[in-house]
């Protein structure tokens, strides 16, 4: 918590661009105030992407289930087996929420293996 001394006959102070309006009840001698003043951060969260599988007629679903295991380690046997039906009967299958960065990294190194991929930002 940091303190600001400031002389009563200006009545205010600026600190850090704002005003501080200063109360003459907080007065602690004959001509000087004290204020407390407490910081607070607001910390604003990154927006997450979601990493997209799109199907296609040419990689068996073997192929698809290993490749996105190796890409995204993270990934169980059954939620790689999950994302691969998923993309097959819809058309697209979501492999992860994640930050922007890994995101395009999940994402790139998929279509390298050979497989479609996007990504687009969590709504």
């Amino acid at each position: 918590m940091g303190y600001l001394m400031v002389n009563s006959f200006f009545k205010s102070a600026i600190s850090l661009g704002s005003l501080i309006m200063i109360d003459s009840a907080n007065q602690t001698d004959g001509d000087t105030a004290v204020i407390d003043r407490e910081v607070q951060r607001v910390r604003k969260l990154s927006p997450k992407y979601k990493v997209l599988l799109h199907n296609d007629p040419v990689n068996t679903m073997d192929y698809v289930v290993a490749t996105l295991r190796e890409v995204v380690p993270q990934l169980t046997e059954q939620d790689a087996l999950n994302i691969m039906l998923e993309t097959h009967n819809n058309g697209i299958g979501l492999v992860i929420t994640c930050d922007l960065e890994p995101a395009e990294f999940y994402s790139e190194s998929l279509k390298a293996k050979g497989l479609t991929s996007s990504i687009e930002l969590e709504s």
